[in-house]
């Protein structure tokens, strides 16, 4: 569940080294190995991991609910997280958040509605859709809230549920390093860059959907017109090969939220 968009952390169809080797020197690419994408429906218990710095931030709490589901022609994600951030002085902040999206098994097109609140601020609803004028080529993402926006996608650019299953495939080929810019539309901005760093696969206790080996992925986000030697956002999940991440931690720069599988169950794929 890479899919889990870059600014609440949030996760990601098949892209190849075709569409990067070119010319009369490239070699054919080996075939990317398979991977099967479970449906499913995950419930994590949120809570503070660590801070760091003068962080004011004294406690962390909450809830995600996590829904990646097989449309046929594509996938659908919803995902919604209440988490209180309790501070130092004593007050307390909650953010809501929902994000629903529907991506193409090709790669190729991607909608998505992100509602979010914080306590004391007014709803913020952001709004579009984005399409690929093929796999690996460059693209455009169409804002029609809060405000109408449009921005280019570089070539090579995923959407969250490509970028998840790319993810895979290089954990599955034993490739450790993975870069490619992904665009998922929760800020409001174009796609950014996004480094993922795979450690080999652990065997780990679990239960049902959730047993078997995972592989430990570093996630940092980048600015495409920033900085690149610091990212805006990182994350750290324990990804198994059937897409369900069964732990998360998620770093906000002064503080770091943990997210732990409490629950797990396979959604009904469709007669399609």
């Amino acid at each position: 569940m890479s899919h889990v968009s870059r600014r609440t952390a949030c996760a990601l169809v098949v892209i190849t080294l075709s569409g990067v080797l070119s010319g009369p020197l490239a070699m054919a690419a080996p075939p990317a190995p398979t991977i099967e994408i479970v449906p499913h429906r995950a419930l994590y218990d949120m809570s503070l991991a660590s801070t760091r710095g003068t962080s004011n931030v004294a406690d962390v709490g909450g809830q995600m609910l996590f829904e990646w589901a097989d449309a046929c022609d594509g996938w659908t994600v919803e995902q919604r997280f209440r988490l209180q951030i309790v501070y130092s002085e004593g007050e307390t902040s909650t953010l809501d958040t929902s994000v629903t999206s529907w991506e193409a098994k090709d790669g190729l097109s991607y909608r998505f509605n992100v509602r979010r609140k914080v306590t004391g601020e007014a709803d913020e609803l952001i709004r579009g859709q984005a399409r690929l004028s093929r796999a690996g080529g460059a693209g455009e993402a169409i804002f029609t809230a809060p405000v109408a926006r449009t921005f280019p996608l570089p070539a090579g650019t995923l959407f969250p549920s490509a970028h998840t299953i790319a993810v895979l495939q290089q954990a599955a080929a034993g490739d450790l390093m993975f870069l490619r810019p992904v665009f998922d539309g929760t800020d409001g901005k174009g796609a950014a860059d996004v480094s993922a760093v795979i450690s080999n696969s652990q065997k780990t206790p679990g239960a049902g959907l959730a047993d078997g080996a995972a592989w430990p992925v570093r996630l940092a986000f980048f600015p495409q017109d920033g900085d690149v030697t610091s990212p805006e956002t990182e994350m750290t999940l324990d990804l198994l090969s059937n897409g369900i991440a069964r732990s998360m931690e998620i770093d906000y720069d002064d503080f770091q939220v943990s997210a732990k599988l409490a629950k797990v169950e396979a959604v009904p794929r469709p007669k399609c």
